[in-house]
């Protein structure tokens, strides 16, 4: 059975940083695309940044200069190094992947969720 298995959240104070991991377990056929997606207290789920099999990302305007997303092909793993934190980083980060579990099957796949809380 194919997850997502996240790991890095907790606490940094503004300006700091951290990075969050996260790990596709399980056999797949192959990658199509990996991603973050964060939602705060109150707040709809929102994209942070995507990278696909091209290694093309996409960023939203409000992390662009300051989140780095990456992929480990040979681990399928997803990197998200985050700098410059603010508080209105705070939210539950979600990895989501777009994962062909078989050649002939698409599908997409989150993670549980991870909580990252800045302090001002």
């Amino acid at each position: 059975q194919v997850q997502l298995v996240e790991s890095g959240g907790g606490l940094a104070q503004a300006g700091g940083s951290l990075r969050l991991s996260c790990a596709v377990s399980g056999k797949i056929f192959s990658t199509q695309a990996m991603g973050w997606y964060r939602q705060a207290p109150e707040k709809q789920r929102e994209l942070v940044a995507t990278i696909n099999s091209g290694g093309i990302t996409n960023y939203a305007d409000s992390v662009k200069g300051r989140f780095t997303i990456s992929t480990d092909n040979d681990k399928n793993t997803v990197y998200l190094q985050m700098s410059s934190l603010k508080p209105e980083d705070t939210a539950v980060y979600y990895c989501n992947a777009d994962l062909n579990p078989q050649s002939y099957y698409r599908r997409t796949y989150w993670g549980r969720g991870t909580q990252i809380t800045v302090s001002s």
